[in-house]
């Protein structure tokens, strides 16, 4: 059975994240005081019922070894998973503008940057032990649901799934990856007037790149680098691995240097998925 713990920033999308576990038939229970969690767990393990608990900043505990304490006294038949959801400051101030809702910590007399900021700190030791981290930054209630839908498939068949993505740094670096990879150094499709409005999942911009023997080198290298520590990322109890690649506007170069992972890593049987940040923004 999973049980997945639900935590991050206020106003990240814990709510949305929420319902969308319900509709995927988990047991839902919104803030949970942590020290109530392994009572919880013992409860559902015995009706045999996969939950997703939420834990907001308001229920954490001063000292974070009453949360590891929690975590070490849970059911042996729960397979607890900690999903953390994040998004950047200016983000954050926008949606709490545009809802013009208060802040969890509001009470405390902090303004909403500072209130922001405290909870980033309050927050880090559940980060930094999360099995996955999502930036909703860019994405709408419907993306995040959609994701997590596509994401829990590989975690529930307990394989690491391996995630590349594509962006643009004039967008800013994707806060959620394993690895970033700079690819701004290969010829840019973007100086050709024809290329110019494609991007890389289109084949004249795929046979540009693909003429140019950096391209191939640059490919093959990342590849086997991956290749070398995958092993023992697989087994360091990891559920996901987020492979970012970067060009200058996300749309040419790492669009197709990400595809050209994905299709290798998926032939060699592993669970892959694919994301470009830049082009799924200019759908919106």
């Amino acid at each position: 059975m999973v049980l997945m713990i639900v935590s991050g920033r206020s106003g990240s999308g814990k709510s949305v994240a929420l319902r969308a576990l319900e509709d995927m038939g988990f047991y839902c229970v919104d803030n949970l005081p942590v020290v109530l969690l392994p009572d919880l767990a013992k409860t559902l393990a015995e009706r045999q019922i996969s939950a997703a608990v939420s834990i907001d900043v308001r229920n954490m505990p001063e000292n974070p070894e009453i949360f590891e304490q929690a975590m070490t006294n849970l059911p042996d038949t729960f397979s607890p998973q900690l999903l953390f959801l994040d998004a950047d400051r200016n983000t954050l101030i926008r949606r709490y503008s545009d809802t013009r809702r208060l802040h969890p910590l509001s009470s405390k007399n902090l303004s909403l940057e500072s209130a922001i900021d405290e909870e980033n700190d309050l927050l880090e030791p559940l980060k930094s032990r999360a099995d996955l981290i999502i930036d909703t930054s860019e994405m709408s209630v419907h993306e995040l649901a959609e994701m997590l839908r596509t994401r829990l498939l590989g975690k529930r068949e307990r394989e690491l799934t391996m995630v590349f993505e594509s962006f643009g740094f004039k967008h800013g670096i994707p806060i959620d990856a394993d690895y970033v990879f700079d690819v701004r150094f290969l010829p840019n499709p973007h100086w050709d007037p024809k290329l110019r409005p494609m991007t890389g999942l289109d084949r004249p911009v795929a046979a540009f790149l693909d003429r140019h023997t950096e391209v191939h080198n640059f490919i093959y290298q990342t590849r086997s680098y991956l290749e070398l520590w995958l092993p023992m990322l697989e087994t360091n109890n990891r559920s996901y691995l987020t492979v970012a690649i970067g060009c200058t506007g996300g749309k040419h170069r790492s669009v197709y240097i990400a595809e050209q992972l994905a299709d290798y890593f998926r032939s060699r049987g592993k669970n892959v998925q694919s994301r470009h940040r830049t082009l799924e923004k200019r759908k919106t």
